[in-house]
C-alpha cells in the first residue's frame, strides 16, 4: 500500500507515482503524508514548523504554525492524514525559537504545493536566511495510502491504551479474605461435579517424566557389540592398549590411564587439570587460566596488531554449534567466557559423586532439564545404563564389592565408555555433560580427570544425605523402578540385595577433596542442609550452584493457566492490556471454585499473576490465598505490532510476518521481544517455583506459559513457540521425588 519515493540531485525525496490520480479515488483510502526536514546543524533551541492553507493549517499566520516533532538527532517530522482527492495544500517551512520572542525565519522561495500526495513543481532544499547566515535543510515527503479500517483500528487501540487500568488500585501483593461482591453468577460459574470430571488427556509429549525411571531418559551408549568385546580385552591395570582394536574410537584417542600409576605417590592427578593452582602458578599464569568457564561461542583470539577480535576460521566448522541458543545474560556470559577461558573450558562436565540412593540421578535429570531450557546443549550420561547394556541387569551385590577385581574392572570399563562417549559428543558441539555414577573412589575420579585433560572442565557434584528416612524411601523407590530389579519378583529379596550393595559401596567410599567441586549435604529434604563449593567461578558454574541451592524434593502441585478470554482474544489481536470478555469473567469464577476445591486441604498456597489486568481480573474471585504480581509473567512484548492481528501484520508488515514464520523461537518483534528473551526473564520464576514448598497457581499468558511448561516437560527449545496452550484449561504439574507428572482440567470450551 505504500508508495515509492526517490531523491533528486538536491537530496529532496518526492513521490514518483505518476498514475495515482485514478487509483487513489478507486481505492477509497486515505493518504498518510509525512513531511520530514533534515539538518545536523539544528539544535533543540530552534524548532522547525509548517504553516499554510486549509486543510493543513488554515492560516498563514506564523503564530499558528504547526510544530514538527524530533524523530532523531538530525530529523524532524510532521505527519497527517488527508483524503486522496484533498484540496491542494500550499505550505512553507519556518524556524521558530523554542524560547524567547525572537522573530521566526521563513524559508526562501515560492510556496510548496502538495496535490494528491505528490509534490508539484521542482523539488528543492529548504533555504533559510537570517542576516548573513544561510541554512539549508533536506526535505523528504512521502505519502502512503491507508484504509479507513486501519485508521479506525489504530485509533481504537490508541483510545484503549489511554483508558485507565481497572486494577491500578490493587497492590502487587494482596489477599481477598472474603468473596468479591457479585462474584457468584449462578450455575454457569459453579463446578457442581467432582474435579475428575473435567480431566482431559494430556498430550503425548506431556511432562509425565515421573512415569519413567530417570536413568532410562539418559543418553544411549554409542558402543557396539564389537566395542564391548574390545573393552573386555583391555586391562585397567595395564597401560597398553590391546592390539585387537585400533587406537581411535569415534575420532578420539582411547587412552584410559591407570590412576594409581599416573602420579606415583600422590594418588592424585596434576592439579592443573582440574583448575587448581599454587600461589606461584596464580602469579605467573594468564588470568584466564584459573577462571572456570561455562560454554558458548568459539574463543575470539585478540590480534596483536589490532584491538578487534577475530575468529580462527579453521575451527569455525567444529565450533559453530557451541553458542547456546539463548539471549541476554546467558549469551553475553558465553561470549565473555570463550574470549577469556582456556580451550578445555569451552566444555563443562558435571561429574556426580555419591552413594546409591542419595538422589544423584534425580539431581542429574533436573540439572540437565534446567540447562537445556536455558539454551545450553546438555546431555545426561548414566553409567548404570551402560553397565546394564554391557553386562545385563541381573548383577547381585557381589558385583559391587570393592575387593572383587573383576567387578571393579567391569565397572571402570563402562565408566570409561560413558566418559569417552561424552567427550566425543562434546567434540561434535556438545556443551555440558552430566556424568551420572557413584564415582565413589579417588581412583575412579582420577581416571576421569585424566581422560578429561584438554577436552573439558570437570566439576564434581557430591550428594551427601544423613537422613535415614529419605534414604529408606529412595531405596524402596529404587527397587520399584530400577531396571536392576525389574526381573526380581520378590520385593524383600531385592531390598536385601540392594542394602548389601550399599554396604559394599560404603566400605570404600572416599569423599571428594580434590579439584573443583560442589557438595550438597542434606539438601534434598528441603529443611535446610548446606552446600559447599571449592574452586568454582564463572557464569555457568555460578548458575548451577544457585539452581542447586533452591532445589528440593518436597511434593507440591503447580497449576498453570492462561487468563480468561479477553476482549483482544475475541478480536484476534495480540498484546495489549484489555479487559476480560463475558466468557473470560465466567472462567475467572470457575477457576476460583476449582482452586478452592483443589487446594482446600493445603495449609498454604499462593497465586501468581502478571501485571496485566486480564490476569489480575482472572485471579480476582479467588479468596484466602495471597496474590503476587510478577512483571516477569507479562505476555511477550510484541513491540510495534502490539494491538494488531496477524492478518494485519501480514498485510502491512509482510517481511516481519515472514521472518516470524521462519523462526518463531528467535524472531524478535520490532521494539519487542523474542521467545528467547522471554525465557531469560523467566529464569527467576523457575528458580522460585523450584524453591517453593507449597502449591502455586500461575495465571499468565500463552507465550509465557509455553516457556514455563517446556521447562517442566523437558521440551526442546525449538518446540516452545508451537506448544498448545488453550484458554480455560488448567495444567497441573506435580513436583516430587518421582519426577514430574501432569494432569489437565478443561473447565470451559
Amino acid at each position: 500500500m505504500g508508495t515509492g519515493t526517490s531523491k533528486d540531485a538536491d537530496g529532496v525525496a518526492h513521490d514518483e507515482s505518476d498514475d495515482r490520480d485514478g487509483s487513489l479515488d478507486q481505492a477509497g483510502g486515505q493518504l498518510y503524508v509525512s513531511l520530514k526536514m533534515e539538518n545536523y546543524k539544528l539544535n533543540g533551541k530552534i524548532i522547525p514548523h509548517v504553516y499554510g492553507s486549509v486543510p493543513l493549517v488554515g492560516s498563514w499566520d506564523p503564530c499558528k504554525a504547526l510544530s514538527m516533532e524530533r524523530e532523531s538527532a538530525s530529523m524532524w517530522e510532521l505527519s497527517f492524514v488527508v483524503p486522496p482527492n484533498h484540496e491542494t495544500l500550499d505550505f512553507k517551512f519556518l524556524l521558530k525559537p523554542k524560547y524567547g520572542s525572537a522573530p521566526c525565519v521563513i524559508e526562501e522561495g515560492a510556496h510548496r504545493v502538495l496535490s494528491r500526495g505528490a509534490l508539484q513543481g521542482e523539488s528543492r532544499l529548504a533555504v533559510f536566511r537570517n542576516g548573513e547566515e544561510t541554512l539549508e535543510h533536506k526535505i523528504f515527503i512521502k505519502a502512503d495510502q491507508v484504509s479507513p479500517f486501519d485508521l479506525a483500528a489504530s485509533w481504537r487501540a490508541y483510545q484503549e491504551n489511554l483508558r485507565p487500568s481497572t486494577v491500578r488500585g490493587i497492590p502487587d501483593v494482596s489477599i481477598n479474605s472474603a468473596p468479591i461482591a457479585g462474584a457468584e453468577n449462578g450455575s454457569s460459574a459453579s463446578l457442581e461435579l467432582d474435579l475428575e470430571h473435567y480431566l482431559v488427556p494430556a498430550p503425548s509429549t506431556s511432562a509425565n517424566s515421573g512415569m519413567v525411571y530417570a536413568a532410562n531418559n539418559a543418553e544411549n551408549p554409542r558402543f557396539t557389540i564389537t566395542d564391548a568385546a574390545w573393552y573386555n580385552s583391555y586391562s585397567f591395570k595395564d597401560a597398553s592398549i590391546s592390539s585387537d582394536r585400533p587406537p581411535t574410537y569415534k575420532g578420539i584417542e582411547v587412552v584410559i590411564p591407570d590412576p594409581s600409576k599416573a602420579y606415583p605417590g600422590t594418588g592424585m592427578v596434576d592439579s592443573k587439570s582440574v583448575g587448581t593452582f599454587s600461589p606461584l602458578q596464580r602469579q605467573d599464569s594468564h588470568r584466564g587460566l584459573f577462571v572456570d568457564r561455562g560454554v558458548g561461542s568459539p574463543r575470539l583470539p585478540k590480534s596483536p596488531s589490532s584491538s578487534t577480535f577475530t575468529f580462527d576460521l579453521k575451527h569455525e566448522a567444529a565450533t559453530k554449534n557451541l553458542m547456546p541458543a539463548a539471549a541476554g545474560a546467558v549469551a553475553a556470559a558465553a561470549v565473555a567466557d570463550q574470549m577469556l577461558g582456556p580451550k578445555e573450558d569451552k566444555h563443562l562436565a558435571i561429574v556426580l559423586v555419591g552413594l546409591p540412593a542419595r538422589g544423584k540421578t534425580f539431581t542429574a535429570a533436573k540439572l540437565t532439564r534446567y540447562l537445556r531450557w536455558l539454551g545450553h546443549n546438555t546431555k545426561h550420561f548414566n553409567v548404570g545404563k551402560y553397565r546394564r547394556i554391557k553386562h545385563g541387569t541381573i548383577q547381585n551385590a557381589d558385583f559391587f564389592r570393592g575387593d572383587n577385581p573383576e567387578g571393579v574392572e567391569a565397572r571402570n570399563e563402562v565408566a570409561a565408555l560413558a566418559m569417552e562417549d561424552m567427550i566425543a559428543w562434546m567434540q561434535e558441539g556438545g556443551q555440558v555433560g552430566i556424568f551420572d555414577a557413584t564415582n565413589s573412589t579417588r581412583e575412579r575420579r582420577n581416571m576421569l580427570m585424566k581422560m578429561a585433560e584438554g577436552n573439558c572442565k570437570i566439576i564434581f557434584l557430591e550428594t551427601l544425605c544423613n537422613d535415614k528416612r529419605i534414604i529408606e524411601r529412595n531405596i524402596r523407590l529404587k527397587i520399584q523402578q530400577s531396571p536392576d530389579y525389574s526381573e526380581q519378583p520378590d520385593f524383600e529379596a531385592g531390598y536385601e540385595d540392594f542394602k548389601s550393595r550399599l554396604d559394599n559401596y560404603e566400605k570404600v567410599y572416599e569423599p571428594v577433596e580434590e579439584g573443583s567441586y560442589i557438595k550438597m549435604i542434606d539438601m534434598v529434604s528441603g529443611n535446610g542442609g548446606q552446600i559447599q563449593v571449592n574452586n568454582i567461578s564463572g557464569y555457568l558454574p555460578g548458575r548451577i550452584v544457585f539452581f542447586l541451592v533452591n532445589m528440593h524434593l518436597t511434593p507440591r502441585p503447580i497449576l498453570l493457566t492462561r487468563h480468561g478470554e479477553s476482549r483482544y482474544n475475541v478480536r484476534s489481536r495480540i498484546g495489549g492490556d484489555s479487559l476480560l470478555s463475558d466468557t473470560g469473567e465466567i472462567y475467572s469464577k470457575k477457576l476460583s471454585n476449582f482452586v478452592e476445591k483443589r487446594l482446600k486441604s493445603e495449609k498454604a498456597a499462593s497465586i501468581w499473576t502478571s501485571t496485566l489486568q486480564r490476569t489480575i481480573l482472572t485471579a480476582g474471585p479467588i479468596v484466602g490465598f495471597p496474590k503476587i504480581q510478577w512483571r516477569a509473567l507479562d505476555e511477550i512484548n510484541s513491540g510495534v505490532c502490539d494491538g494488531m492481528t496477524y492478518e494485519e501484520i501480514k498485510r502491512n508488515m509482510p517481511e516481519e510476518y515472514e521472518s516470524r514464520k521462519k523462526d518463531k523461537l528467535r524472531y524478535r518483534y520490532p521494539r519487542g521481544e523474542s521467545y528467547l528473551d522471554v525465557i531469560q526473564r523467566l529464569e527467576p520464576v523457575i528458580i522460585e517455583l523450584e524453591r517453593q514448598r507449597a502449591p502455586v497457581v500461575v495465571i499468565s499468558h500463552q507465550a509465557v506459559l509455553r516457556a514455563l511448561y517446556a521447562y517442566f516437560a523437558d521440551r526442546p527449545l525449538k518446540e516452545i513457540p508451537h506448544i498448545e496452550m488453550p484458554l480455560h484449561t488448567i495444567i497441573e504439574i506435580q513436583m516430587g521425588v518421582t519426577g514430574v507428572q501432569e494432569k489437565r482440567y478443561k473447565l470451559m470450551d
